[in-house]
């Protein structure tokens, strides 16, 4: 039987979805709330505090001129900001500075075999994750759809000869604050990471748009010194394994439309309005 949580939650996922399909015709609250059987009042607030913004600012949002706008202003101002002062956008926007440190290639090779790795859960307002890491950083941070147990044996897959600990440490409890705290607070994230040459310098050039911003996955192949090789990009967004701190959410098609995510198109759409309702 599920939880009251789980219960609220999935209404609050069938109206983003609700509003991805529909917002075009610009539905009416009542609309909206009478889809996922509430009242209106009780709508408005619990979507406001799920999203982080109203049903109406949300639609806004899921427009494609808007994205079209973001994108614009991404690529003259914020997406070219300094990566060596933390990645400072305008005055209003915070972003962290994340530290990237490949594995070696023993690390990489041998299933982390010399490695100790705590993994906890932990709620966000997006689902549960988990959440892993080395001495040296964050190794891992899922959606654990699946479930927990299934959610920890994709982690051990990754690295099969790593020592596990279920516990949860500062580097976590670090990285999981970039759902709850002021981002200028927060100390500097590392992760260390398993991936080709190629992944580390996507992930890493992804990590200079800001939160807020857009971009595609074109220009993101350009700004990685890879032009022409969307394609790839693509894949290797699809191989992040540190979900929402590499913000593969924030990559976009060049029209404006926001596309699809290996999460959901609808946590993806929920991603981006929070972010961007953050941003103002």
């Amino acid at each position: 039987m599920k939880t009251q949580q789980q219960i609220d939650d999935d209404r609050m996922k069938a109206a983003i979805l609700f509003l991805v399909d529909n917002y075009i015709t610009q539905p009416k609250l009542d609309e909206i709330a009478s889809h996922v059987n509430m009242s209106s009042f009780h709508f408005q607030r619990m979507f406001q505090e799920w999203v982080g913004v109203t049903p109406k600012r949300f639609v806004q949002y899921l427009s494609v001129e808007h994205a079209k706008k973001m994108l614009k202003e991404t690529h003259a101002t914020l997406f070219d900001a300094s990566y060596e002062v933390g990645l400072s956008g305008t005055s209003r926007l915070h972003d962290l500075f994340i530290n990237i440190e490949g594995m070696t290639p023993g690390e990489y090779k041998n299933g982390g075999a010399n490695l100790s790795i705590n993994y906890a859960f932990s709620d966000t307002p997006f689902g549960n994750v988990i959440v892993a890491s080395t001495d040296k950083g964050i190794c891992h941070m899922t959606f654990a759809d699946e479930g927990r147990e299934g959610a920890l044996e994709r982690l051990k897959g990754s690295f099969p000869n790593a020592r596990y600990n279920h516990f949860l440490g500062m580097k976590q409890q670090n990285a999981l604050f970039v759902f709850t705290q002021d981002w200028s607070k927060l100390q500097e994230i590392k992760l260390h990471l398993k991936g080709t040459d190629f992944q580390l310098k996507i992930w890493e050039t992804l990590l200079k748009v800001p939160s807020g911003g857009l971009t595609t996955y074109s220009d993101l192949a350009l700004k990685s010194g890879y032009e022409g090789a969307q394609r790839a990009v693509g894949t290797a967004l699809g191989n992040n394994p540190v979900v929402f701190l590499i913000p593969c959410h924030r990559v976009i098609k060049a029209t404006g439309v926001i596309g699809n995510y290996r999460y959901g198109e609808v946590r993806k759409n929920a991603i981006i309005g929070w972010e961007a309702a953050k941003r103002e």
